[in-house]
Formats: C-alpha cells, structure tokens, sequence
C-alpha cells in the first residue's frame, strides 16, 4: 500500500494581515501534480483542513476545487480526511455522500456511542485505514484506538497493512513553532502517550503538530507529516523541511519505507538575523541587502537595551518599500542581563504579547517569590481549557 500523508494545510490562514491564497494554491496545485506522479493508494490528510471552524464560502470553495483536482490526478485512489481541532467537524461532512461517489471519505467527529465500523475503510488487496478525527477526551470512548486495532484484526485474514490516522498531541514530541505548547498541552490539546494507540498499527499517521518527525521511542512508525507550508515563522527552521511525507507498506508487520517530498513556498518566511537577535543598526543593514527580488515574508528580531530605537519600524517599511518583500513586524528582546531581573515590567511590548497566560502567571508568582509547582499548572491548565470550552 502506497499512502500520501498530510496534513494541517490551515486553508484561509492570515499572516500578519496578509492574504495567503497564493501559497496555499501552489500548495494545492503542487499537491495534485505530487499525486499524479506518484499514483499512491489512498491519500491521508489528517485534519486542520481550515485555519477555522468559520471557513469563509471561498475557502471552502479553494478545498472542494483542490480535492477534486487532486482526484482527477488519480482516479482509483482513495482519499480520507479527518477534521482536526481547528475543523467544524459538521462542516466537513455537509457533502458527504457525493463526496463518497468520488473515492472521497470525509469524517467529523467521534461520539461515546461511536459505531467501530464508521471509521475503519478497506481498501482492497491493498490495506487497511483507520481514521479518527479530533475529539475531545470527553468525548473520545474508552480505549478507541484499541477496539479499532483488535477490530482490523479480525477482518484482517489477508495480513494487510493496517494504517491508523489521528489529530492530537502525543508526548515527546517536538513542539518547536508551537505557541502555548508546553508538556501536557499543545495548540489547545491534551498530550497523550503514544501506548493509546496501541501497538498493532504498521504505520500511525498523525496531524496537529507541524514540525515533520517521528514520535520518539515508536520505531520510525508513529510520524507527523508536519505543514506542506509554514503556519509561523517560528516553524520556517534551518533543519525544518515542510512536505509531505509517502509512506510505503507491503504487508502487516513490516517496517515502513517512508520519505519526504518538499513543497516549494513562493513567499518564504524569513527572520533576519538567520539566527538569534542582533542590535537595531546591524538588522536594518541586514534587512538592506536582503535581496529586492525575493517575494518573502520578513520578521526582523531586534536586541534592544530598553526601548525600540524611535522611528526603527518606520524605516522598516520604508526599505520594505523598495522590495518585493512583504514586512510583517519587529520582534524586540530585551539584553538578557536586563530580562534576568524576572519582574513583568521588564518586558517589551512584544515580549508580553508572545507570552501565554500561563507564563504571565508564572513570572508574577515568581516575581512574588513563590512556585508555580506541577499541581497548580494542572489546575490552572483545566481553568483555561474550561473557559475554551465554554467560549
């Protein structure tokens, strides 16, 4: 079985106030010719298909296009999509049925009353996949990911590959890029351990994170595609290569061969320094000679003793101006012997804005002297997720 694994392409995404309907066309197109090329099984895309569960109508307009395109690239292939945490799951399945005409499974949403055999697809002298889209634990029933497992087990009398597909967070991975990621939650999701779910799959295809990579400690067979595209600039990395990951199986129980296909981003996300913060004068040079030709976008990270160098934005955009490039903001920091001071007024505006208010919290309590200890960061974490739910 030949699978295209992706996921989180954020349709409708909005960087700095910038339109990324381009990039995300390229993506598209550049994902359709990948399909036609290399003539996969089934294509897996494992959830955030949109930047919001509010889509806009033309969004949605640019993903039914996309899959029918896509499709056309390669009739016989089966493609399952799973809503992830930004998806209205109800939204994803409105067309369902015609979807299915076309060798296209959509699926929303998971209930305490799941029906196992919903979310288990068969593809004939190929494989198996199990799909499970985003729920929450409250959700989710008792042990799923297992029942699924011994559920494939017992169909399984040809020893196919068994694929599971699933949009959460799983301990022990890399959240670089992430905002608001810490070791219990991701990007507003609980962690879980890789053991949910469970060891009888050949290959786990996940979506949530977006750095590309295999769960640590899973034998190169739980894997994050990762973004075909950057979200942030905090993912646009040296060693971070956005794609889209073809996975190959040949029968139940082997390893899989697994690579990586590159997706090309017309706009770039580039910081200037390359690397760390440089003082005002040094990234204006920087940002100077960046080449006029290069449609990319540019966050400037400035090393500031106490305040942004009056005027340093304005001649941003000026030398902005003169280029194609598209400038989206100067990230200041304080010099780290000032920041070691610990206290909230020692922050930039910037700085403050970036922070989550879980660090707000704990930079106040240590600023008082106190420890913000793992008891009270699993109370203050169930506060924000119930006021998330209640928004």
């Amino acid at each position: 079985m030949k699978i295209l694994h992706t996921s989180d392409w954020h349709l409708g995404h909005v960087l700095y106030n910038y339109d990324r309907r381009d990039e995300q066309l390229s993506m598209l197109d550049q994902m359709a010719e990948l399909v036609q090329k290399e003539q996969p099984d089934v294509l897996l895309l494992a959830g955030d298909v949109y930047d919001t569960t509010q889509p806009s109508a033309s969004i949605q307009t640019l993903f039914s296009e996309a899959i029918l395109k896509i499709h056309e690239a390669c009739q016989t292939m089966r493609i399952i999509c799973i809503a992830g945490n930004h998806d209205s799951g109800s939204k994803l399945m409105i067309f369902h049925s015609p979807w299915e005409r076309m060798n296209v499974n959509m699926l929303g949403g998971v209930g305490r009353e799941a029906d196992l055999s919903d979310y288990i697809f068969k593809l004939e002298g190929k494989g198996y996949v199990v799909a499970v889209p985003y729920a929450a634990d409250r959700n989710m029933p008792d042990d799923f990911f297992k029942k699924l497992q011994e559920q494939v087990e017992l169909q399984n009398q040809e020893h196919l590959p068994v694929v599971l597909m699933a949009h959460l967070a799983v301990s022990g991975s890399d959240f670089r890029g992430h905002d608001n990621a810490t070791d219990v939650m991701v990007g507003g999701i609980d962690c879980q351990s890789a053991e949910v779910l469970g060891d009888g799959y050949d290959y786990v295809a996940l979506g949530h994170i977006h750095k590309a990579q295999f769960v640590h400690g899973t034998d190169h067979r739980v894997r994050y595609c990762g973004t075909p595209i950057p979200i942030s600039f905090d993912e646009a990395m040296g060693d971070q290569e956005h794609g889209v990951t073809i996975v190959e199986l040949n029968k139940h129980g082997d390893k899989p061969s697994v690579r990586t296909v590159p997706i090309h981003n017309p706009h770039p996300l580039v910081t200037l320094p390359l690397e760390g913060f440089a003082e005002w004068e040094e990234v204006r040079q920087q940002f100077e000679a960046f080449p006029d030709d290069i449609s990319a976008y540019i966050r400037l990270n400035v090393l500031v003793d106490g305040h942004l160098a009056v005027g340093a934005n304005d001649e941003a955009k000026q030398i902005a101006a003169r280029k194609q490039c598209r400038y989206c903001l100067i990230n200041a920091k304080r010099k780290a012997q000032l920041a070691q001071s610990g206290g909230l007024q020692s922050l930039t505006t910037t700085e403050f804005q970036q922070m989550t208010p879980i660090e707000v919290a704990k930079r106040y309590l240590e600023s008082k002297g106190e420890t913000f200890d793992e008891e009270l960061t699993v109370l203050f974490n169930e506060v924000m997720k119930g006021i998330d739910d209640e928004d």
